[in-house]
């Protein structure tokens, strides 16, 4: 699974959970269970999005230039 479909997965899921908050809160009802599931979904893409940026400028500083001659 690459990692665009993978983020893809995550945002379909916030969606159907959003929907379901929604309804939710038009019935009046309790939805603590399901924004919880938001915050952690909301976790993971942020934090799949910045690792891979903080990986790379990482790698930029702390790998050796290569030289070809």
């Amino acid at each position: 699974m690459t990692r665009e479909q993978y983020i893809k997965i995550l945002q379909r899921e916030l969606e159907r959970i959003n929907r379901e908050i929604d309804i939710k809160i038009i019935a009046g009802e309790v939805y603590a269970k399901q924004a919880r599931e938001h915050k952690i979904l909301l976790r993971k893409i942020h934090n799949h999005y910045h690792k891979s940026s903080f990986k790379g400028i990482i790698n930029k500083l702390f790998t050796r230039p290569k030289f070809q001659f």
